[in-house]
């Protein structure tokens, strides 16, 4: 544990911040998710509406550096790729 003020500051916003980010890399997982099941359903319609809501979210975070880009760019591709398929 700290012993200097600041230090203990430094900790508690840490803790905090992590805190958030895991509740915005959950959050981008579970749109992630929503496309994948709108792609299992066959429904191209739902499919593109899940990836333009999903899209700007991930966009968001990682300009937050919440997910590197090319994790982002990653998922969309791939979710771009499967949605084309339908």
């Amino acid at each position: 544990m700290a012993n200097i003020k600041s230090s203990k500051k430094d900790s508690v916003k840490s803790k905090k911040k992590r805190i958030q980010n895991a509740n915005k890399r959950s959050t981008i997982r579970t749109f992630i998710k929503k496309v994948y099941i709108a792609i299992k359903s066959k429904d191209k319609e739902s499919a593109v509406l899940a990836y333009k809501i999903m899209q700007p979210i991930i966009d968001r975070n990682v300009a937050k550096k919440i997910i590197h880009k090319n994790k982002a760019a990653r998922h969309k591709s791939i979710l771009e790729n499967h949605i084309k398929k339908l």
